[in-house]
């Protein structure tokens, strides 16, 4: 009966996929059209509802840094919201409070990012906000002064007094060697403490150009409407120089990395990557897509391998997981973490040695044809029913292009992964799973010090 119960389960997943795939074969009406100055504007249709997202996508972000101007991307992106030649400080977010919409801006490894959520007919409120402050942004000096002193706090409460957060942005400065995927994104604090105004208002005006950003409008549009708007608000804004940007890409093999890390915590952890490519830097795509599925493989609920061996089964760990960014403009990381399972007396030497067998048993034996079924269909109805969100549609259009891929590739991404076999994660398991890729942190809590 538990045989019986099975194949039925595996069919039920394979007659899962076919709804799902079906819906990503008819994507979403999308245009693509580059104003005379450079600025890129990506329009996808989606008239579920009177709503559109607005974003406004710039090529710069922690990686583009170099050491002792670490944080310059971040703090900027603070200083967006204070003012311009047309509005005074935060008075562009009052506007669209009062509009009822919602606004918000991140800065990554690879791009910074703005963007307003409302109804329709206010896009061209939320345009021309947006077009004034690339145009004419004001970096007051006293405004700098208290937004800095937000920024140093902003980094006390999340990186230095957040022991996982803390423990990791030490791991990722050992793990990336080469590249400037070393920096953390907020900046290290002696780079904040010393940053200058002057130092923003350079970095301000080398990347913020039309010609280094991308427009993204998802929603209840047409292209005309856009491409008028656009025009009319981004159009006259001129195009400048903007420095050149190498890809971060690191040593394929670096060799074996080890730190032990002492913080505030009141149990041991571990961290493991390897230096594997993105897709924007690989040569075989496939193995990228692999990657993602072994991902899902080891950490893709109950079901998958960490939480049902290691966990439930040996009890070797209370918690595991792995986790993979494929859309990176430079090299990436495949990383594990694990907390060993104090209640059976288990040792991060015992941790490390279960994730390796897990590993090594992807590279020895390829997942059945079940297994790699199960985890795709999975994979592929998350990446479904996420996108059924406009703003998520946005953001994954928004990505690709700033790290220098196509938005073409997320109508394309599940026909991608349905594609690899279970060879393909074989392989991709022995290329990259090894020691000479490798880093590890180990995290224990603080030692206790003699008085």
């Amino acid at each position: 009966m538990k045989m019986i119960a099975r194949r039925a389960a595996g069919l039920c997943l394979s007659v899962l996929c076919l709804p799902l795939l079906s819906i990503a074969a008819e994507p979403q009406p999308t245009h693509e059209f580059t104003l005379d100055n450079g600025l890129k504007v990506i329009v996808r249709e989606d008239h579920r509802a009177p709503v559109v997202v607005s974003q406004l996508w710039y090529k710069v972000g922690s990686s583009y840094e170099t050491p002792g101007s670490t944080g310059l991307s971040h703090a900027l992106e603070h200083m967006m919201f204070k003012g311009s030649r047309k509005l005074g400080p935060g008075e562009a977010s009052r506007i669209l409070r009062e509009l009822g919409a919602e606004e918000n801006a991140f800065t990554s490894d690879d791009y910074t990012a703005y963007y307003q959520v409302l109804a329709r007919d206010r896009l061209p409120v939320a345009l021309e906000l947006e077009a004034d402050r690339l145009a004419s942004l004001k970096l007051p000096a006293d405004e700098f002064k208290r937004e800095i002193e937000v920024i140093k706090e902003e980094r006390r409460l999340r990186t230095d007094d957040n022991p996982s957060s803390k423990a990791f942005e030490r791991f990722k400065a050992m793990a990336y060697p080469a590249s400037g995927y070393h920096t953390p994104t907020i900046g290290w604090m002696a780079d904040l403490n010393r940053m200058t105004v002057e130092e923003l208002r350079t970095w301000y005006e080398a990347w913020y150009a039309p010609n280094n950003a991308t427009l993204v409008v998802v929603g209840d549009v047409t292209v005309d409407e856009v491409k008028t708007l656009a025009q009319r608000f981004f159009g006259s804004i001129p195009t400048r120089t903007v420095p050149p940007a190498k890809i971060p890409r690191e040593l394929a093999t670096p060799g074996e990395r080890r730190i032990t890390l002492h913080v505030k915590t009141q149990l041991p952890s571990l961290i493991m990557g390897f230096n594997v490519p993105g897709l924007a830097t690989t040569d075989t795509p496939r193995q990228v897509y692999a990657l993602r599925l072994i991902g899902a493989l080891l950490d893709g609920g109950y079901s998958a391998r960490l939480p049902s061996r290691l966990e439930r089964g040996e009890e070797l760990v209370s918690g595991a997981s792995a986790w993979y960014n494929a859309y990176t403009r430079g090299d990436s990381l495949f990383i594990l973490s694990a907390t060993p399972n104090q209640q059976t007396g288990k040792t991060l030497a015992q941790t490390e040695a279960g994730l390796w067998r897990e590993l090594h048993d992807l590279q020895k034996n390829p997942p059945s044809a079940a297994e790699l079924a199960r985890v795709r269909a999975q994979v592929i109805a998350g990446l479904v029913y996420e996108r059924d969100s406009i703003t998520r549609q946005a953001t994954d259009i928004g990505q690709l292009e700033t790290v220098g891929l196509s938005w073409t590739l997320m109508d394309k991404e599940l026909a991608e992964l349905e594609a690899v076999t279970p060879a393909d994660i074989q392989k991709a398991a022995q290329t990259f799973f090894t020691r000479d890729r490798l880093s590890v942190a180990h995290v224990l809590p603080e030692e206790k010090r003699d008085e």
